[in-house]
């Protein structure tokens, strides 16, 4: 039943044999043609320019108040493209290689290959754009190193990357809403898809101001809505972001695929109390400048730097000697909890380690800098103080958010960090095209499972995000839309709007005829807690079952006595809320099923069950080489769907970073 219209051939000319015999829609019919695009990240915000370049009429679609608003502007640390202008052995093959053993052998070749091929161009198209990535002393553009690769291929823009990549796609954008060509829905968000004669023909929303529901045709709907981390409560997420919209399509047909393929960050500011609502990232590039420690001694609570370097147990540099400190997310995100486990965590609560960036602010920046500026025998005051100037220009952004949250200097006193949830592996099951199991709907970035298998490594979500919407939609919607040319425009009284809007807006105002006692975040907080001790970083079987019914429970419970005050024909963000932990309340029930199914781990998905003799994720290939798609069939009802995976070309092995 899946197909995931992979193209024949080899591997590396799949991509160029498919935008070679794919069918095309000429310029005069594309102006007969709509397209909706839900979310207006990296995602969404280059699929509409360039669809709109295209000649397509667009209409986009975002919750926020101005798509510069989308999460997208919360990435810190770069983005990956094969361009090898460090001349250190990078290539398109290393980063596709790099890729699928970094995702644990469970993402689809094909996808990976074409990312990795599309990257290079991804570069080219920003700084024409204008996005100002750092560049070295001569002008090129500069390369910092992330986890789980041995080269330096992250391009970036001090530590706000995400923001200017979605400038520069979000004046892409607008200047196609200057021309006519997107129109740009904001404050907007999708309650529903409408499907017309098995095709996805629309969409359902909610104007955020007035409260009113809007129907919307389109020929095809492209879902750009980002992850499902907030199902935790607690993640380096915007408070905003939700499943909705991929849930409101999975119920209507798409499969979800992977959804227990959650990614913990490794580097995070711990949590400091239940006052808290979000975590903040500290960006993975950090790692390639600073050293992770915990104190050799169990309970040590001296000061870090009161801590002597003999003292000191720099322990990913000790397991993990070929990578070090940029192991890939997953593995740096265990061993730092094993280490808190055993009683050596840091800090108040003893769930942190050490991030300590004075070795290199003197010994790499600061003598570096000693030698440009001709200074000899530079004492410690001066090293440091070169060191800084160099860091600062390279992270000072980060540092001074550090600060203002922990009230300490992390150019002065070791950074305390603690592993969170952070990017959704996986998402909605889509085919070599993007489109999901409902023709028509396709599922671009974070939205869709296909390109990290059970573990993303750093720096490739904007890759993702960017590839899809500017290099790989518009090739591939055209062959879709190619047969859709002579469908005039539906109009929206059609049946199915009308009844797609009657279904939204009974569950509206089933919500808001609870009138029980408790608040939506109670809720939310609650499932939260279960999700993370039982599906976050460790699982094991009588835990997910254990889940499994306590989420039922609880969603008894919310659809009973949840309070939701204000009115429906108003701006109401707990109304908004509510939805959206109802959607949450159910995905959570899925990932921990998804999640009980697969009794191996791989990647983010630790069973404990599933390990070897050095606690590192042991893998069942024989079993488990499978993409999981799930089926909504009914109430806590799903049907397992499987993609078999093949590797013609990176053959699974035991990951090693030693």
């Amino acid at each position: 039943m899946l197909d995931s219209k992979i193209p024949s051939g080899p591997l590396a000319q799949k991509w160029t044999d498919y935008k070679g015999h794919v069918k095309l829609v000429n310029p005069a019919n594309k102006r007969k043609l709509e397209v909706i695009v839900v979310g207006t990240g990296l995602a969404g915000a280059s699929a509409a320019a360039s669809l709109g370049e295209l000649g397509y009429k667009v209409k986009a679609f975002c919750f926020q108040d101005s798509p510069r608003r989308a999460h997208s502007i919360a990435a810190q640390g770069g983005i990956n493209a094969a361009k090898n202008y460090q001349n250190d052995g990078d290539s398109v093959f290393r980063l596709f290689y790099d890729t699928v053993k970094g995702g644990d052998y469970r993402a689809r070749e094909a996808n990976v290959h074409r990312l990795a091929e599309v990257s290079v161009n991804i570069i080219d198209q920003c700084v024409a754009q204008g996005v100002p990535f750092a560049r070295d002393y001569g002008g090129l553009l500069n390369n910092r190193s992330f986890g789980g690769t041995q080269v330096q291929r992250t391009f970036y823009a001090a530590g706000q990357t995400g923001q200017q990549l979605l400038i520069g796609a979000y004046q892409a954008m607008e200047r196609q809403v200057a021309l006519g060509n997107v129109q740009q829905f904001t404050r907007h968000e999708m309650l529903d898809v409408v499907i017309i004669d098995g095709k996805a023909r629309g969409i359902i929303c909610r104007n955020l101001v007035t409260g009113e529901l809007e129907r919307h045709f389109g020929h095809a709907v492209l879902l750009c809505t980002g992850g499902y981390g907030n199902v935790f409560y607690l993640s380096t997420n915007a408070m905003g972001s939700n499943v909705t919209a991929a849930w409101k399509a999975h119920k209507k047909g798409a499969f979800f695929g992977n959804p227990c393929f959650t990614q913990i960050h490794p580097t995070c500011i711990p949590v400091s109390g239940d006052h808290q609502s979000k975590l903040t990232l500290m960006s993975e590039s950090l790692r390639n400048d600073g050293r992770i420690w915990v104190p050799k001694q169990k309970g040590d609570k001296r000061k870090p730097n009161d801590i002597p370097e003999e003292e000191r147990d720099y322990y990913l540099e000790r397991r993990y000697p070929a990578f070090g400190n940029l192991v890939p997310r997953d593995v740096a995100s265990r061993a730092a909890k094993e280490r808190c486990d055993a009683g050596y965590g840091v800090g108040t609560t003893g769930q942190a380690v050490y991030l300590d960036f004075k070795y290199n602010l003197i010994n790499k920046y600061g003598k570096a800098e000693a030698n440009k500026q001709g200074i000899q025998n530079p004492d410690l005051d001066t090293l440091i103080r070169l060191g800084k100037e160099v860091v600062k220009e390279e992270y000072g952004n980060l540092f001074d958010m550090y600060e203002k949250i922990t009230g300490e200097n992390p150019y002065e006193v070791p950074m305390r960090i603690y592993p969170a949830v952070h990017y959704t592996m996986g998402g909605l099951w889509v085919d070599y095209e993007l489109m999901t199991t409902v023709k028509g709907l396709y599922a671009l970035g974070e939205a869709n499972f296909s390109d990290h298998g059970a573990n993303r490594l750093g720096a490739s979500a904007l890759m993702q995000g960017l590839a899809d919407g500017y290099f790989v939609i518009p090739y591939t919607i055209g062959n879709y839309l190619a047969d859709d040319i002579a469908t005039k425009p539906i109009p929206t009284d059609h049946p199915a709007f009308v009844a797609a809007e009657k279904e939204v807006a009974d569950r509206i105002s089933t919500l808001m005829n609870v009138k029980g006692k408790q608040t939506v975040e109670s809720f939310h907080k609650r499932l939260g807690k279960i999700m993370w001790e039982k599906c976050g970083m460790a699982r094991n079987e009588n835990g997910l079952k254990e889940a499994i019914t306590e989420i039922r429970e609880l969603k008894k419970e919310f659809w009973s006595d949840v309070r939701i005050p204000g009115s429906v024909n108003e701006m109401n963000p707990e109304l908004d809320k509510a939805g959206r932990v109802a959607d949450f309340i159910e995905l959570g029930e899925l990932m921990c099923l998804d999640a009980l199914n697969r009794n191996e781990s791989c990647g983010g998905h630790f069973r404990e069950e599933s390990q070897t003799e050095e606690g590192e994720a042991l893998r069942n290939d024989a079993g488990f080489s499978y993409v999981a798609a799930w089926e909504f069939k009914a109430e806590h009802d799903w049907n397992l769907h499987k993609e078999e995976l093949s590797f013609e070309v990176a053959k699974p092995t035991q990951r090693s970073y030693k």
